[in-house]
């Protein structure tokens, strides 16, 4: 029997642990899309303990907790630190099999330097050891500690960017770069999308009354956003997009309907959100940004506790739509355009693995290796098989070796040690493809491999 976590943790061949020790392990992270409030890492953010840190705003954690019979006062509620702390300790030893018990336990050892298992009968303790360190730590020691080089946030068109100036005149040695994320001007049906207009035509400047003023006002802010360091832009793709669109003239009938207060169907939905994305890939390739697109969320199924906690709180799910066919007339478009930027489909349903994944190859046009890009396992799928099953069906329709890596997508500093997890079981796909004949033992090889991967390709593709 093994160790719990032993240093050749997920490391199952001598070949995997050797790709790991001797090359994943200690490379810098680029972490290039993540949630981490830019305003706290300019204000280098303190923790007043560690259910801030670890539960304030992980909707992971709380699904878990949810899962395991807790109250909802334990987990966003109004009991005390100390018992939210305690009562994640008594819920983590139930969730055998769950990437957060990993990731607890490596956040514990390699942020704190505490080898303790997390229960109940240890949570006292933990308490104290835990916040003694943390005391001593805030947002700028987190990333240094992580050896975070570059990481990009999320932001809204409409954001000034001046925690971004902050940070860029600040001494911190992690690069924090803005990543453009037009949510709520894709979202057209949302309560407050007339209201998000005037703000978005205030701060650049153009007055939003038609959907050509719209574009003109975002791709205003792509040029500000570009001066400011950006080179991604975030797109949540939540409805399956159309194979036959609208006419311009048709488009913008659907829009003032809109912004006379009618809400639209799902299928006027899903022409607007085509043409957002067909009008705003042009300037991102005119700019060599990425455009990711994150399908297959199907986010808010429970109304009951979106009225009383909001979005973003744990109550979203994989999404069964089909993609293929509009996705594909989106990128055919594009590229008969000439104007198909770089992209990244991330994949939130698994069912859709081979499906992405062989459509990235429709569009590859030897500019760049990997132009489209089969992007790493996400959210749901950000555990031991999912990513496992990411790495091999990459590798069974792609060039594995031109692949980007490791997202973070999170909210929390504490996050980076999934980033360890990741590399792991990198290592240890390849140790076992190697292992098992299926590719020499060529360190050179292998080296360039893993370091892509895990570093090199990132800072490439990404123009960082």
């Amino acid at each position: 029997m093994k160790s719990f976590m032993d240093q050749d943790f997920l490391l199952d061949t001598g070949v995997a642990q050797q790709l790991y020790h001797d090359i994943a392990a200690d490379l810098p992270i680029i972490d290039y899309h993540s949630h981490l409030p830019p305003k706290e890492i300019a204000d280098r953010k303190a923790w007043r303990n560690i259910t801030e840190l670890w539960l304030g705003g992980d909707h992971y954690k709380w699904r878990l907790m949810r899962s395991a019979g807790m109250d909802e006062s334990l987990i966003t509620g109004d009991a005390d630190d100390e018992a939210k702390f305690n009562a994640f300790c008594s819920a983590l030893p139930q969730a055998i099999g769950n990437p957060i018990y990993h990731w607890s336990h490596l956040e514990l050892r390699r942020i704190f330097g505490i080898d303790t298992i997390i229960n109940a009968k240890n949570a006292s303790q933990l308490w104290t050891d835990i916040n003694q360190k943390l005391a001593q730590m805030d947002s700028w020691s987190m990333l240094k500690q992580a050896n975070v080089e570059i990481a990009c946030t999320t932001d809204d068109p409409a954001d000034d960017l001046l925690d971004h100036q902050r940070i860029a005149n600040s001494a911190l040695s992690t690069r924090v770069l803005p990543a453009f994320r037009p949510d709520k001007a894709m979202r057209i049906n949302d309560a407050g999308f007339i209201d998000y207009l005037a703000t978005l035509g205030q701060c650049s400047g153009v007055e939003i009354h038609s959907f050509k003023q719209l574009i003109t006002a975002l791709a205003k802010r792509i040029e500000f956003f570009h001066l400011q360091g950006a080179r991604i832009s975030d797109h949540a793709v939540d409805l399956a997009l159309p194979h036959q669109v609208m006419s311009d003239a048709e488009l913008e009938i659907v829009f003032q309907q809109r912004l006379a207060g009618q809400l639209l169907s799902s299928a006027a939905q899903s022409q607007y959100l085509f043409a957002i994305l067909a009008q705003l890939a042009p300037h991102y390739a005119a700019h060599q940004w990425t455009m990711c697109l994150h399908i297959g969320a199907q986010r808010n199924n429970n109304q009951r506790q979106l009225i009383r906690l909001g979005a973003d709180t744990g109550y979203d799910a994989i999404s069964g739509m089909d993609v293929s066919l509009g996705l594909a007339h989106l990128l055919d478009t594009l590229d008969a355009q000439q104007c198909l930027p770089k992209t990244m489909l991330f994949c939130l349903n698994p069912n859709l693995n081979e499906v992405l994944s062989t459509l990235m190859g429709c569009y590859q046009d030897g500019s760049i290796a990997g132009k489209v890009q089969f992007g790493p396992a996400w959210w749901f799928n950000d555990h031991k098989e999912g990513n496992l099953q990411q790495f091999i069906t990459l590798a069974n329709h792609g060039v594995f070796g031109a692949f980007v890596g490791m997202v973070t997508d999170s909210r929390s500093f504490a996050s980076y040690p999934r980033h360890d997890y990741f590399r792991r079981l990198l290592c240890r796909q390849v140790g076992a493809w190697v292992e098992s004949g299926e590719y020499p033992h060529d360190e050179a090889a292998l080296s360039q491999i893993i370091r892509g991967v895990c570093y090199d390709n990132a800072k490439k593709y990404f123009s960082l």
